[in-house]
């Protein structure tokens, strides 16, 4: 049970400090926040606002991944490199790939709603 106690305590250690120094946390936050009020706002259907909250959390993941990929390639080498600027770039695209598809799919959602109004 210690095992798995320093496990969390180590995993909560690393989303805080995503959290106060990446800006990228920061915007992925403060959009997912955004979203959530949009959606009661306009009142998003339960599968709607199901969807919104797996976009949120995979977004997560992935910039989450993205980010320890960072930190790894940035401690194995301080000096530019083309092998590790391009394992950056390609995690990077995975986190623009999804933005896009989670952008798309998110005004699928609100823009109805938000024509409706008008």
């Amino acid at each position: 049970m210690v095992k798995h106690t320093v496990s969390f305590k180590n995993a909560f250690h690393g989303l805080f400090w995503a959290l106060k120094t990446q800006p990228n946390y920061k915007i992925h936050f403060s959009l997912s926040l955004l979203s959530l009020i949009a959606g009661l706002l306009l009142k998003i259907s339960y599968f709607e606002f199901l969807t919104v909250l797996i976009l949120i959390f995979v977004g997560l993941v992935i910039e989450t991944i993205n980010t320890a990929l960072e930190e790894t390639n940035n401690a194995i080498d301080q000096k530019i490199r083309e092998d590790i600027g391009l394992a950056k770039d390609v995690a990077a695209g995975a986190m623009l790939i999804f933005a896009i598809g989670a952008l798309t799919v998110a005004c699928i959602i609100f823009i109805p709603k938000i024509i409706f109004l008008f």
